[in-house]
């Protein structure tokens, strides 16, 4: 089963719902079946939108929110987590690693994971330029979305 993952800037300043539609599209005529966000910020909430938009002509995908560790929102809020995720999962790899070093990790997993990185970034730094900059390493299938 061949997965996707998408990262992109905290902050999100333009409408870039129709690019992440093609995207996800795209992702899915390649097979793709699994899509894992890490819901952390503004990309991910769009990104998270887009995936669930595109599960309706699609129901077979699944949704997948990967933690980097754990946290008490995961239990305070399950409900939500249980209506917006088909599963939330903290990867084994992850166990023991500094929480500051987590989020970069969990990237990686998601990464190396994945057969497809949708991308979204505007500046040549931060986690999400990080993240691309390792996909093209990996030599992953990346598909850039609205780069201004």
């Amino acid at each position: 089963m061949k997965s996707c993952c998408g990262f992109g800037h905290r902050n999100v300043f333009e409408n870039i719902n129709g690019e992440l539609d093609n995207a996800i599209e795209t992702a899915i005529q390649q097979d793709c079946e699994l899509f894992y966000t890490g819901a952390m910020g503004e990309f991910d909430s769009l990104f998270t939108a887009a995936v669930r938009r595109a599960k309706k002509a699609n129901p077979h995908i699944k949704l997948i929110c990967v933690k980097p560790y754990m946290t008490n929102d995961i239990n305070t809020n399950r409900d939500y987590y249980a209506a917006m995720y088909d599963d939330v999962i903290i990867p084994d790899e992850l166990a023991g690693i500094h929480y500051k070093a987590a989020i970069k990790a969990r990237n990686r997993w998601m990464i190396g994971n994945s057969d497809v990185v949708i991308a979204y970034t505007i500046r040549d730094h931060g986690g999400a330029y990080e993240a691309l900059q390792y996909a093209h390493k990996k030599n992953k299938n990346i598909i850039q979305i609205n780069r201004t």
